[in-house]
C-alpha cells in the first residue's frame, strides 16, 4: 500500500512503516513538510498491523532544518511541536536513518525517534543559537538525555555540529552503517519501545557541570540565545520533561521574534543569494590549482584550497623564499591542528598535495592559477604573463588584487575572457569572503566557475564591479576616512574602537587598521595623492606613524602599543594625535558611543548606496554580506544597509551631512539614499541587478 503527498511518501511493506520526506533541496521543515509529516504519522497511529517505523530523507539529507524563509510569516498549523509530539506518542519503535544534514528541527525529529542510525559522514546538531533563536521542539531536553548535559550544553551552545561517527561516540546515534535506510529495517526487528522523553536526565558531576555551564556561559555572553539555551539544558536536570518544553517552547517563542533574530535571519538567506542565476560549473574539471607568491596571503589561498581538498602548486621566486612558504604554510597548518579543526592525519595529507617550487613548468596541469604578489601592477602584470606562459589554454587565470583595475592587467593575461579577480580576505585559508571581479572581457562562464570554486572552498562569493576597492574596501575606506575625522576631533582611537566592539564589532577599525598593518593603506593614500581633491580634509596622523615605522602588530606598535598583554593606545600614537590637533587648531571635545556608531554606519550605508548606483554592488544584501564576512560587522545587526533601514533613512541622511561637514564640505549624500529617504522606501526595497564591470 502507498500513501502519497506532496512532500512526504508513506510505503508499507509487510508490517513496516516506511516514511519518506522528499522536500528538495535538503527537506527543510516547512509548512508543507509539517503538514504532510503529520498526516502520514496520523496515519500510521491509527493503523494496528504494524511493527516498527523508518523514518528518512530523500536523496541527499535526513532534515538540514526549518524553512529560515517561513520564520518571519504567520505560523502555519502544524507547530514543529505537535510533528515531534506525534512521532513520540507513536505506540510501535521508530527508528530514524540518517545520511547527509540533521540539523535544529530535523534532529529534534531524529530524537523524538527510539532509534538513530546514521552513516559516518552525517551531520547532527542544533545550531538554532547562529540565529538567535533556541531549538523549540525539544531539541534542549532530548540531547542531554542521550548525550549528557554537559556535551549538551556545549553543542547547543556553541552550536557544534557532529559527525555521525562523532555522534555515535556521545551516544546520540545507536548505529553506523553506509546503508542506513536498509540497516533500519533489519535493526528493528529486535527494537524495543524506549521513548527518549522518558529518559532520566542528571549531571554526572555537578561541580563539573557548573564549571561547564559557566565557562560556556562567559564565553557565548554577547548572545543570549546561547545563554538562554544553556539554561534550558541546566533545567533538563532538574525540571520534568513537560515543564521544561514548555519553557523552550515560551523561549523560542520570545527569541523568534527579536531584532536579533530577525537580523540573523537575514544574513542567513543574504549568504545564500549571492551569485542568485549563476549556473552552476562542473568542479570535477579543477583537480590541481596553482598559486603564485608565497606571502602570507598566497599561502593562505593554498591552504584555503588544501582544506576543500584540492592539490596545490605554490610558485616562489627562489629557494630561500620557498623554504619561507614551505614554513608558513606548515606553521598555519599546526595552528589548525592545535585547535582541532584539522586532524593530524589531513594536515599530513594536505601538506603532501601541496607542493612549493620555483619551477613554473610545475603550473602546466593547473586547472586555475591564482595570482598573489604584492600589491603593485607592474609586479603582478609580470606575475600574470608568467602564468600564461606556461599554463594550458583553458586554465584560468585569477588575481587577488584588492584595489588594482582588472581591466588593466586583463591586458597581460592574452585570453582575458578566462581571468577574473578573486579577492581574498586575510587570513584566505580562515576567512569566509570572496569578492568575484569580473573584467570587461570575463566571459560568464568564468565568473560561473570562480563562483563554484569559492563555493568549493567552503567560502562566500559576492560579485563586484570592477571599481577601484571593489565593494568592502571602497566602503572601509571611506569609513577609515570619518573615523580619522571623528578621532582628530576629539575621540582617541580606544575610544572609537570601544564604542563600536560594544555595538558589537570584532574588532574596532583602529585596532583592524594595526591588525592589517597601517602601510597598506598609506601605499594606496600615496598612490592617491595626486587625485585628491585639495578641499577634502586629510588627516595626517597615521601617515606620521608610517613615517616613524609604526605600522601595527607586525611592528610592535601602530595606534596601540602591543609591549604588553593589554590593548593600549601608543605613546607616539598619543603625542602625534595631540600635535595635529594643536596644529590644525582643533578643540577637543567628547563623543558618546552613540554618535561614534551612528557615524560609522550612516557612512557606510551612504557608500553603499553609491555603489548600488553606480552598478558595482548587485543588491543590499550583497554590500551587507561582504562587510559581515569580510570586515567584522556584527552579524547580529544585519550589516550596514539592514541597519540603516532599521535606523530609518532620515535619520541616516542627517548623519551623512554632518559628516560631510566634518570632513571639510566634500562628498555628498548619495542621490539614490537621499531619493528613498525622500520617498519612504527602504533599501531592501531595491531590486537585485548585474554589477556593471566598467572603470
Amino acid at each position: 500500500m502507498d500513501e502519497t503527498s506532496r512532500s512526504v511518501h508513506l510505503e508499507i511493506r509487510g508490517t513496516v512503516a516506511i516514511v519518506t520526506i522528499d522536500s528538495p533541496p535538503v527537506n527543510a521543515l516547512s509548512n508543507a513538510v509539517r503538514r504532510d509529516l503529520k498526516a502520514v504519522l496520523d496515519t500510521v497511529a491509527g493503523r494496528g498491523d504494524l511493527t516498527f517505523l523508518v523514518l528518512h530523507g530523500a536523496r541527499t539529507s535526513f532534515v538540514a532544518g526549518a524553512d529560515i524563509r517561513e520564520m518571519d510569516l504567520p505560523a502555519e498549523a502544524p507547530s514543529l511541536p505537535e510533528v515531534v509530539q506525534a512521532l513520540d506518542r507513536l505506540a510501535i519503535p521508530t527508528l530514524a536513518a540518517i545520511t547527509g544534514a540533521c540539523l535544529g528541527g530535523g534532529l529534534e525529529i531524529a530524537m523524538a525517534c527510539d532509534a538513530r542510525i546514521a552513516t559516518a559522514d552525517a551531520r547532527l546538531g542544533l545550531p538554532e543559537t547562529t540565529l538567535g533563536i533556541v531549538p523549540g521542539a525539544g531539541g534542549t531536553q532530548r540531547l542531554p538525555r542521550l548525550v549528557g548535559p554537559r556535551m549538551a550544553a556545549e553543542m547547543i551552545g556553541s552550536a557544534r555540529l557532529l559527525t555521525g561517527a562523532e555522534a555515535r561516540d556521545g551516544g546520540l546515534v545507536d548505529l553506523l552503517d553506509p546503508s542506513p535506510l536498509a540497516a533500519a529495517l533489519t535493526y528493528g526487528l529486535g527494537l524495543g519501545k524506549r521513548r527518549v522523553s522518558d529518559l532520566p536526565c542528571m549531571a554526572d558531576d555537578s561541580e563539573a557541570f557548573a564549571e561547564t555551564v559557566a565557562a560556556l556561559k562567559a564565553r557565548h555572553r554577547r548572545s543570549v540565545a546561547a545563554t538562554t539555551a544553556i539554561d534550558l539544558v541546566v533545567a533538563s536536570t532538574k525540571v520534568p520533561f513537560e515543564e521544561a518544553v514548555a519553557r523552550e517552547r515560551a523561549a523560542f517563542l520570545t527569541l523568534k521574534d527579536s531584532d536579533t533574530a530577525r537580523a540573523l535571519r537575514y544574513a542567513f538567506l543574504a549568504e545564500r543569494g549571492t551569485g542568485a542565476g549563476m549556473a552552476k560549473w562542473d568542479m570535477a574539471s579543477l583537480r590541481q590549482v596553482g598559486v603564485v607568491g608565497g606571502g602570507t596571503m598566497g599561502t593562505g589561498i593554498a591552504l584555503a584550497f588544501g582544506l576543500a581538498g584540492v592539490s596545490t602548486t605554490v610558485i616562489e621566486r627562489d629557494d630561500a623564499s620557498c623554504a619561507a612558504a614551505r614554513t608558513r604554510f606548515a606553521d598555519q597548518l599546526a595552528i589548525l591542528v592545535g585547535k582541532g579543526r584539522v586532524t593530524q592525519v589531513r594536515s599530513l595529507e594536505i601538506l603532501g598535495a601541496t607542493e612549493v617550487s620555483t619551477d613554473w613548468q610545475a603550473l602546466r596541469p593547473c586547472g586555475l592559477v591564482v595570482e598573489a604578489v604584492y600589491e603593485d601592477a607592474a609586479v603582478k602584470k609580470e606575475a600574470l604573463a608568467g602564468i600564461v606562459r606556461h599554463i594550458t589554454d583553458d586554465a584560468l587565470v585569477a588575481t587577488n588584487t584588492s584595489y588594482l583595475d582588472l581591466d588593466a592587467l586583463a591586458g597581460a593575461v592574452g585570453t582575458p575572457s578566462r581571468f577574473v579577480g578573486l579577492h581574498f580576505f586575510a587570513p584566505a585559508h580562515v576567512m569566509k569572503l570572496v569578492e568575484i571581479v569580473p573584467a570587461a572581457a570575463t566571459s560568464r562562464g568564468t565568473i560561473e566557475a570562480a563562483m563554484a570554486i569559492v563555493r568549493r572552498l567552503s567560502k562566500t562569493p559576492v560579485l563586484s564591479g570592477n571599481r577601484e576597492g571593489f565593494i568592502g574596501n571602497r566602503i572601509f575606506d571611506a569609513y577609515r576616512r570619518h573615523m580619522e575625522y571623528l578621532l582628530e576631533d576629539g575621540a582617541d582611537p580606544d575610544r572609537i574602537d570601544g564604542a563600536l566592539e560594544a555595538y558589537g564589532f570584532a574588532m574596532g577599525p583602529f585596532a583592524v587598521f594595526d591588525l592589517s598593518g597601517l602601510d597598506i593603506a598609506w601605499a594606496m593614500r600615496k598612490r592617491k595623492a595626486a587625485t585628491r581633491d585639495p578641499r577634502e580634509r586629510y588627516v595626517r596622523i597615521a601617515d606620521r606613524l608610517c613615517e616613524a615605522g609604526d605600522f601595527g602588530r607586525k611592528t610592535g606598535q601602530g595606534w596601540y602599543d602591543y609591549s604588553g598583554t593589554e590593548r593600549r593606545l601608543s605613546a607616539r600614537a598619543a603625542a602625534v594625535i595631540d600635535e595635529e590637533r594643536a596644529a590644525r587648531g582643533i578643540e577637543r571635545r567628547p563623543f558618546t558611543d552613540e554618535e561614534i556608531v551612528a557615524r560609522a554606519l550612516s557612512v557606510m550605508a551612504n557608500e553603499g548606496a553609491a555603489l548600488l548606483a553606480e552598478g558595482v554592488a548587485a543588491s543590499v544584501s550583497d554590500i551587507d554580506v561582504v562587510m559581515i564576512s569580510g570586515y567584522g560587522f556584527p552579524r547580529a545587526k544585519g550589516g550596514p544597509m539592514y541597519a540603516a533601514d532599521r535606523t530609518g533613512l532620515s535619520r541616516v541622511v542627517d548623519e551623512m551631512e554632518a559628516a560631510i561637514r566634518a570632513g571639510g564640505g566634500v562628498g555628498e549624500v548619495a542621490p539614490l539614499l537621499r531619493k528613498l529617504a525622500d520617498t519612504g522606501e527602504p533599501l531592501a526595497s531595491l531590486p537585485r541587478r548585474a554589477p556593471s564591470a566598467d572603470r
